[in-house]
C-alpha cells in the first residue's frame, strides 16, 4: 500500500502541534520543524534558578472545546486542574467568591453575584443589564467588530466601578488587550461562551504540571506518524510555479509561525499583515521563605497586578499583568518592587516573609492585538500557493489570540491539507453554544 502524502510543519507551537496531531491521527507522515530545542512556542516552560517555570501563566476555560480535545488526544487532560470558584480580592484583603449555584444558565451565578462585596447594588444592576445585552447581541449585531469594548460599555451605560472591577478585570486578562483597544465582538464572545452559554463553561483550568510536560515524548508516543526536528529553523521556503518546492521535501507545508515571521519565510504570499500589532504580557515569579497565601489563585482589584497564581505551597507565586505596556520599559528591579508593594496590600503576610528570589518574564510579542476592524484582515488557513497552508492564533479562527484559537487554527489547517489531498475529515469541534 502506498504511503500517504507527507506534511512538513514549520513551527512547534500549539498551532503546529494541533495540526501535527490531527494529520498524524489521519495516517499522514508529519515532521514538525522547530527552531528551539523544545515544543510549545509561547505556551511552554523552561528551567531557571533550579526550578522549572512557565514563560507565562496559561489558563483555559471549559468553553475551550478544541484545546481540551487536544489535551485529551495527548492523554494529558488529567493534568489540568479545573476550579469552580473565582476569588476577587480588594486592596486591604477583603475577599468575595463567585461560583455557580443551583439555577440553570444563564442564571447560575445569581446567588454568589448578589453577595459580591466589591460591587454596589447599582454596579450589580448595571452588570446584569450588560450581561443581558451580551446574550441578545452576541452573534446578531453586525457592527461589533467595528467598535471597541469600551464603546459598547459606554453605550450600555455601565457604571465606572462596574467597568473597572468587573468588565476590565475579566476581559483584559482573557483577551490580553485594553478595553479601548479590543473589538467588542471579542469581548462579547468571551462573556457569552465563558459565562452565559452553560453553567460549567466558566470553570478555569490551570495546568498542574509545567507546560512543556503537556507535550512530552510520552504524550506523543502513540502518534507514530509524527516526528520532530528540533533546532531546525527554516529560513525561507522555495516557491516555484505556485507550489512550495523546498528546502525540505513534503507534499504539503503548514506555516505555523507568528504573523511577524510570515513575510520572511514566504515573501511571495500576497497577505497584507500591516494591520497586525502586538500586545504584551508580563509574568512575575516570586519565591518566599514561607507561605503567604493558601488560595489557589485570585484576581486582584484596582492595581497593576491582575491575577495571582499559587504555584507551590503558597511560597512560589506567579503574578500576571495582561496588556502590560506600562511595564515593557520598566527595569526588572522596579517591576519586582511594584509587585511586592501591591501584593502586600492583598496579602499582609507578604510583609513578614522574606523574598528569596524573583524572576520577571516580559512577553513583548505575547499575542496579536484584537483591535476593531482586524477580523476581515485575518487570513484563512489556505493560501494562493496550492500546497502551503497557515496555522496560528492570528489566522481566521473565530477566536481571539488564545490557546484555544491556536488549536483551532491547527485543526482547520489539517482539514484544509486533507481536502487538498482529496479527502475530507473534520477535526474542529463546535463551540459550547
Amino acid at each position: 500500500m502506498a504511503e500517504n502524502p507527507s506534511v512538513a510543519i514549520i513551527g512547534g507551537g500549539l498551532a503546529g502541534l494541533a495540526a501535527a496531531l490531527a494529520l498524524g491521527s489521519a495516517g499522514h507522515p508529519v515532521t514538525v520543524y522547530e527552531a528551539r530545542p523544545f515544543l510549545g512556542g509561547r505556551a511552554t516552560s523552561y528551567e531557571i534558578n533550579d526550578v522549572t517555570i512557565d514563560n507565562c501563566q496559561h489558563i483555559l476555560l471549559r468553553c475551550c472545546t478544541n484545546l481540551i480535545d487536544f489535551y485529551r488526544r495527548l492523554k494529558v487532560a488529567d493534568q489540568i486542574h479545573f476550579y469552580r470558584e473565582f476569588y476577587w480580592i480588594e486592596p486591604g484583603g477583603r475577599m468575595s467568591v463567585m461560583k455557580r449555584g443551583v439555577l440553570p444558565a444563564p442564571l447560575h451565578f445569581t446567588g454568589s453575584f448578589t453577595r459580591l462585596r466589591f460591587l454596589s447594588a447599582a454596579d450589580k444592576m448595571s452588570i446584569a443589564s450588560g450581561l443581558l445585552a451580551v446574550r441578545y447581541e452576541f452573534g446578531k449585531r453586525a457592527d461589533l467588530d467595528q467598535i471597541t469594548m469600551a464603546d459598547w460599555l459606554r453605550e450600555k451605560k455601565q457604571t465606572p466601578r462596574a467597568i473597572e472591577r468587573f468588565w476590565r478585570q475579566i476581559l483584559v486578562s482573557a483577551i490580553n488587550e485594553d478595553l479601548d483597544r479590543m473589538a467588542a465582538a471579542h469581548g462579547l464572545q468571551v462573556l457569552y461562551l465563558g459565562f452565559l452559554a452553560n453553567s460549567q463553561s466558566y470553570e478555569m483550568g490551570v495546568p498542574a504540571v509545567p507546560l512543556a510536560d503537556l507535550y512530552s515524548a510520552k504524550a506523543w508516543a502513540p502518534y507514530e506518524y509524527v516526528k520532530f526536528a528540533y533546532r531546525s529553523p527554516v529560513e525561507q521556503l522555495q516557491i516555484q510555479d505556485g507550489q512550495v518546492r523546498g528546502p525540505i521535501k513534503a507534499a504539503a507545508y503548514v506555516l505555523a509561525v507568528p504573523f511577524e515571521r510570515v513575510s520572511a519565510l514566504a515573501p511571495q504570499l500576497a497577505i497584507d499583515l500591516s494591520a497586525f500589532t502586538h500586545s504584551p504580557i508580563t509574568g512575575i515569579h516570586l519565591w518566599f521563605d514561607k507561605p503567604v497565601t493558601d488560595l489557589p489563585h485570585a484576581t486582584l482589584l484596582d492595581r497593576t497586578i491582575q491575577w495571582m497564581y499559587n504555584k507551590k505551597d503558597g511560597r512560589h507565586l506567579q503574578l500576571v499583568v495582561s496588556a502590560s505596556r506600562s511595564l515593557t520599559e520598566m527595569p526588572r528591579g522596579a517591576v519586582i518592587e511594584m509587585a511586592l508593594k501591591e501584593l502586600t496590600e492583598f496579602f499582609p503576610s507578604v510583609a513578614q516573609a522574606k523574598l528569596e528570589k524573583a524572576h520577571v518574564v516580559k512577553e513583548v510579542r505575547a499575542t496579536f492585538s484584537a483591535a476593531p476592524g482586524l477580523e476581515a484582515k485575518r487570513p484563512s488557513q489556505t493560501t494562493e500557493i496550492s500546497n502551503l497552508f497557515l496555522a496560528g492564533d492570528w489566522t481566521r479562527t473565530g477566536w481571539p489570540a488564545t490557546m484555544e484559537g491556536a488549536v483551532r487554527s491547527g485543526y482547520l489547517a489539517a482539514e484544509a491539507v486533507l481536502e487538498q489531498f482529496g479527502s475530507r475529515q473534520r477535526f474542529l469541534l463546535a463551540d459550547v453554544a
